[in-house]
């Protein structure tokens, strides 16, 4: 089983904080298309004939295009991939785009899940990031989504933004709670480089407090536990069966698909990357060229990429798992450097499983990258 990833370039705006790949120019949308459609037939071998578990709509904002435009590239994967009648798809959409014309129309062509881009409830908030819509239709959309029938949606929220005090954290928070929202992705807001929060932290008075960050991750943490949604991955959080399948099989490290400029590709023993670029891109599939780079991934890098997921996720790291594909000798190894952080009680370790504690969580990265290993 397999996903694929489609990566939709376009934008109305730039927020502050967003170092994705996109355009806020939608002069070259037509050429994107059909380049895209052309890529579908071009890569159509990449995933070796596996059934298709799970497509998602990225970017960039995929609500931006047209419902003909979305039904031709999933028409196009249709006809090249076996796709599973019960498969998940996905869509990004912000709340500006959403209404219950388009909702309907979306469910029609096949999208079964929406993944919506909130942030914030509050006006100030959504201003400060630069974000297309307004408060109100952050709440709006919500009830549109459940009036046309979606029962399987997520909201992205932001925590940590300058202004972002402890008791707006909260009534963030409560409101997805009490509209019963069954998936939750929340993060932290990361000053990433060449963005405008990169230049305003440099330039300006603005600053991202990390012991604040701390501090409303463990809350939220704590509230979501209190109300019955599941920690399944550090920034992820569902109510029982309502985890997302196309994220999960990134982070169980199944093969996908990316399709689209800056998408990103994985089958096991690789992984490719296309050209972040939308005019090359373009012109490299009108002319049947390849937009990606390639990686071959050694032992090592296949070892530090699962240590890196797993330790993500509520199943943990399975030692028995690195003893069958690695050897006595790795897991041992793994098993003697994750001790120090059983002391320290960052980690825990229940069979052949071991996982970060709560107050782990906020040492992920670090902690991944201490067990990583230089030499196998």
């Amino acid at each position: 089983m397999a996903g694929i990833y489609i990566h939709i370039p376009f934008c109305k705006q730039a927020c502050v904080y967003c170092n994705f790949h996109f355009s806020t120019s939608v002069k070259l949308k037509n050429d994107f298309i059909q380049a895209l459609l052309k890529e579908i037939n071009l890569r159509n071998d990449y995933l070796q004939g596996e059934n298709i578990e799970t497509i998602y709509l990225g970017g960039g904002t995929p609500s931006l295009l047209t419902v003909p435009e979305l039904e031709s590239i999933l028409n196009g994967i249709q006809s090249k991939f076996h796709v599973d009648a019960c498969a998940e798809v996905t869509m990004e959409a912000n709340p500006d785009d959403i209404s219950i014309s388009k909702l309907i129309a979306w469910k029609e062509i096949g999208i079964n899940r929406l993944s919506v881009g909130v942030q914030s409830f509050f006006e100030e908030d959504l201003q400060w990031m630069n974000r297309a819509h307004s408060a109100a239709q952050s709440l709006h959309c919500i009830q549109l989504i459940k009036d046309a029938g979606f029962t399987n949606y997520t909201i992205d929220l932001i925590y940590g933004t300058p202004g972002l005090n402890d008791e707006k954290w909260k009534w963030n928070v409560d409101r997805a709670i009490e509209m019963e929202i069954p998936h939750l992705s929340c993060y932290a807001l990361t000053v990433e480089p060449r963005t405008a929060l990169a230049n305003q932290v440099k330039t300006s008075s603005t600053v991202v407090n990390v012991d604040d960050q701390a501090k409303q991750f463990l809350l939220l943490i704590d509230w979501m536990n209190a109300n019955g949604y599941e920690q399944y991955e550090i920034s992820n959080f569902s109510k029982p069966g309502m985890r997302s399948r196309h994220n999960s099989s990134y982070w169980q490290q199944k093969k996908y698909l990316g399709l689209g400029p800056s998408a990103h590709s994985f089958n096991l023993t690789s992984r490719q990357w296309n050209v972040a670029n939308n005019a090359l891109y373009i012109s490299s599939m009108i002319n049947s060229l390849p937009a990606f780079e390639i990686e071959n991934l050694t032992i090592k890098e296949r070892i530090n990429e699962y240590i890196m997921t797993s330790l993500r996720t509520v199943e943990g790291m399975d030692l028995e798992y690195i003893r069958n594909e690695y050897g006595e000798v790795v897991a041992s190894a793994l098993d003697n450097n994750v001790s120090k952080y059983q002391l320290n009680g960052n980690m825990q370790k229940k069979g052949t499983r071991m996982f970060l504690t709560r107050q782990g969580k906020l040492l992920a990265d670090g902690i991944a990258a201490d067990l990583f290993f230089t030499d196998v």
